[in-house]
């Protein structure tokens, strides 16, 4: 199991006091409702809207996919039992059978045609973010109920993995469904664990058990979700026992959540944080000279960048911010993770290194910079971009970090309002921020979504097709190990960390099973016997 626990003896004295105080929390719940106070702020009902994990994670209650990624992020069956290649540009998915709609009608064959075709042919922007997903596909039928052959364009050894990101819906008779008519709930359905019930936008999601689920009957009878954005206020929650579990909590306030009676389980996630360039533009906002004379962008310059990825302090950033909640980054996933790379492990800080080479760039006195971010949306951003500041300051470069909300962070970014920004990228395996991230941005095929520095390198896009048409296996993983060792070269970005996912619950949930993809869900809560 691909993940880790970590368990310190805190103070009895506290804790037995605390402890009370959530047991007179809880008593006021009922045996099996389960109550969660998550970060995660669910902006809609439609499951192909957006593919951030807000939405796939709370929407997977209802929804399911033809396939699973398990906790080693291994596909596993789901709605389809089993699936092949039967040519090079052919798929063929069994589908379980005895599966109904929390309607009563039949999942099918027709159903996975027809979500398919909501995707390609219907759902457009701002929605429509899936569409990536199903640009290998060039046409879906229904040979039998329980039978999909997909056609696909060229080879795409990968398909199975694009389906586990496919939440499926069913066909309606009227038509495509609008996000409009799915966000209003009245015709929600899925074949899910759990039953829609309620929703308010932003604030809280209701469910219910469904009784006739295929697999193993779920735990709980009923899951709330309170969308409480402040990670302070989730801790408050469950130390009160308001809630029963907590996610994302702050690496800070571990300890103090185990003293109040909590448990606290985390899982390295699958994912990098970073900091991304403006390399589309000559001039760029927010870069100046000392004498805040406005200058020509210097991160088009290779030189400039390695500078500043060698003045970065990583392990800083693990031990005092994340408090040890964390590994130093130099690539997308943790190394040991299918295609990652070997001969990639984070540097120490080289600081006259650094100064020489920004001077070889003709920058001997540094610059100004403001150094752009969210604030509170992942572990450790905010204090992130202080840190860094701090040590570029050590060659010269006075870095100004600002971090603003997510929703004001997005915008800004995507209208190119920033030089130099933190993000983020998790996906279904380690090409997926490959592609996302540093290839060049291609509107018809979806490469690119998260390219947002227009980096465009034409040798590594034919790298990364290249391996893309590669089985999945040692060879597959070579090659996007041998690319990524190419692209890191020449720093487009400037990995920080990978982050620990972690989640605290209390004394009615007696086990909770991290997934490096950082997903929240009540599947994942073992109760605790009444």
């Amino acid at each position: 199991m691909n993940f880790t626990t970590r368990v310190r003896a805190g103070s009895l004295s506290v804790a037995s006091v605390l402890i009370a105080l959530f047991t007179a929390g809880f008593t006021t719940a009922a045996a099996q409702d389960l109550r969660i106070a998550t970060s995660y702020k669910l902006m809609t009902l439609d499951p192909h809207f957006s593919t951030l994990n807000e939405n796939s994670s709370l929407l997977s209650h209802i929804f399911e996919r033809l396939v699973y990624q398990d906790e080693k992020l291994a596909l596993q069956p789901g709605l389809a039992t089993s699936w092949k290649r039967v040519s090079d540009t052919r798929w063929e998915f069994k589908l379980r059978e005895n599966v109904r709609f929390h309607d009563g009608s039949p999942f099918t064959a027709d159903d996975v045609v027809y979500t398919i075709e909501r995707i390609r042919n219907f759902l457009k922007p701002p929605s429509g973010g899936f569409q990536a997903y199903t640009k290998g596909i060039a046409s879906v039928s229904a040979t039998d109920p329980t039978t999909v052959v997909i056609e696909t364009v060229g080879s795409q050894p990968t398909l199975p993995l694009a389906l586990s990101a496919i939440f499926i819906l069913p066909r309606g008779t009227d038509g495509f469904a609008t996000t409009e008519k799915l966000n209003a709930g009245t015709s929600l359905v899925g074949t899910g664990p759990y039953k829609f019930k309620a929703w308010r936008s932003g604030e809280t999601l209701d469910l219910t058990r469904n009784d006739d689920y295929w697999g193993q009957r779920p735990a709980w009878s009923n899951v709330s979700f309170r969308i409480v954005e402040s990670p302070a206020a989730r801790v408050a929650a469950l130390s009160a026992g308001d809630v029963d579990i907590a996610d994302f909590v702050p690496a800070r306030d571990v300890e103090t959540l185990k003293q109040r009676g909590a448990k606290v389980e985390s899982v390295p996630a699958a994912r990098l944080n970073f900091f991304q360039f403006e390399l589309g533009k000559e001039a760029v906002p927010g870069v100046t000279d000392k004498s805040d004379k406005a200058i020509a962008n210097p991160f088009l310059d290779a030189r400039v960048r390695k500078a500043l990825a060698m003045a970065v302090d990583r392990n800083v950033i693990v031990d005092k911010i994340l408090s040890g909640y964390g590994t130093a980054a130099a690539q997308f996933f943790p190394n040991g993770l299918a295609g990652t790379s070997p001969n990639l492990a984070p540097q120490p800080a080289r600081y006259e290194e650094a100064k020489a080479l920004l001077a070889e760039a003709g920058f001997p006195n540094g610059f100004k910079v403001v150094l752009n971010g969210p604030a509170g949306r992942y572990p450790g951003d905010g204090e992130s971009l202080q840190a860094v500041a701090q040590s570029w300051a050590r060659i010269g470069v006075a870095a100004r970090p600002v971090g603003v909300p997510f929703s004001v962070f997005n915008t800004k970014r995507a209208a190119g309002e920033y030089s130099i920004w933190y993000g983020g990228c998790s996906g279904e395996a380690v090409d997926v921020c490959l592609e996302a991230v540093l290839k060049s941005p291609d509107n018809a095929t979806g490469a690119g979504a998260l390219n947002f520095g227009q980096y465009r390198n034409p040798a590594y896009d034919e790298m990364l097709d290249k391996a893309r048409t590669v089985d999945a296996g040692l060879e597959r993983d070579k090659a996007l190990a041998e690319l990524t060792d190419f692209v890191m070269g020449d720093e487009p970005i400037i990995p920080l960390y990978h982050f620990h996912h972690i989640s605290g619950y209390g004394p009615r949930v007696t086990g909770y099973l991290m997934h490096p993809r950082g997903w929240t869900t009540a599947m994942q809560a073992k109760p605790a016997a009444n």
